[in-house]
């Protein structure tokens, strides 16, 4: 059986239950608000036993939306992410070679976020970090990571070496108001996620993050939050109208970037015609296979994938299994070998 690496794969701890509430109401598509709570928070029964029956070698463990980025306080936003990594790491230390873990940061100040993300690689074993969309701030604000105050935060992660993981987080506060307080059915999957994240990477593109650090290396989920399947429209506008006209500055294009820079998943996004298109947008070195789990299930993402061998030859394959992901994380020794 193929072995597989999963990388955007949910944990919870049991302290946090009663936060990730609002998000379980939304996105869990059973009803079962109590089995999706244990599935969370289970890390050696259940979730062990599905690796091993679905060939997933190695899952990289995060923590649940909206995890760290719900507290608006910055000290109890940096003591909490402090609280799960030292969790996750008892939880994780004597797995083997089952499990890993992206760092939760607090992203109030790059100053705290780039201080515990050192911790959490070099005391913790962390292999990255994984961020929420946006970080709310007292007074229903947001803070966004795409503006230069980050520069220090954003070399954090080049000096250290470790992918950046951008994952979406449900809507709140005003912008809930504005868009989707009469269309509740579009936050999450259907619409929200994508945009909000889509828009962060356009930002950081735009702003100029990715000229500043050209080594930086990003991950989102759910075959690109829609960018692929944007690419040419996306291109044309800021290359053929807004370049011409000194409307934006950054140095390349989307498509370098999305070939220097930034990386996506399957998670959550089993579609042959989609992966299909990824391929030819952003090419097969760039993709790495994921789950979603628990939102999404083990056998939808692993029999999808598995039956992909038709239309896709094995060096492919094997590459969006699991070679890619021992590229992206170097730091990373217990993934499987090459067969």
């Amino acid at each position: 059986m193929l072995p597989l690496v999963a990388l955007e794969e949910a944990m919870n701890l049991p302290a946090l239950a009663e936060q990730s509430k609002y998000q379980a109401s939304l996105f869990t598509a059973d009803g079962d608000a109590d089995g999706h709570a244990y599935r969370l928070c289970d890390i050696h029964e259940t979730r062990a036993k599905k690796m091993q029956e679905h060939g997933v070698a190695h899952t990289i463990l995060s923590l649940t939306a909206p995890g760290i980025q719900d507290f608006d306080d910055a000290k109890v936003a940096a003591e909490k992410a402090r609280e799960v990594n030292d969790y996750t790491y008892e939880q994780i230390k004597s797995s083997g070679k089952q499990f890993s873990a992206f760092a939760s940061l607090s992203m109030h100040e790059p100053e705290e976020a780039s201080r515990e993300l050192r911790r959490a690689v070099t005391e913790l074993g962390c292999v990255g970090a994984l961020v929420n969309d946006n970080q709310r701030l007292p007074n229903d604000e947001h803070a966004w990571y795409d503006q230069p105050e980050w520069d220090s935060f954003w070399k954090t992660c080049t000096d250290l070496d470790v992918p950046f993981y951008l994952h979406p987080i449900a809507v709140k506060g005003e912008l809930h108001r504005r868009l989707y307080k009469d269309r509740a059915a579009l936050i999450g999957p259907v619409k929200s996620f994508a945009t909000g994240v889509s828009t962060h990477i356009l930002g950081m593109i735009v702003n100029g993050v990715f000229d500043r650090h050209p080594k930086l290396k990003i991950i989102i989920g759910h075959l690109g939050e829609h960018l692929p399947f944007d690419m040419w429209r996306i291109n044309h506008w800021l290359e053929d109208v807004h370049r011409k006209r000194g409307g934006t500055k950054q140095q390349l294009t989307i498509r370098d970037y999305f070939a220097r820079n930034i990386w996506i998943t399957t998670s959550g996004h089993f579609s042959n015609n989609a992966l299909i298109m990824c391929l030819a947008e952003v090419g097969v070195d760039r993709i790495l296979f994921s789950i979603d789990y628990p939102y999404e299930s083990f056998e939808s993402a692993c029999n999808w994938f598995r039956q992909l061998e038709p239309q896709l030859n094995k060096t492919d394959l094997r590459k969006i299994a699991y070679k890619n992901a021992k590229i992206l994380f170097p730091h990373l020794k217990d993934l499987p070998e090459d067969i």
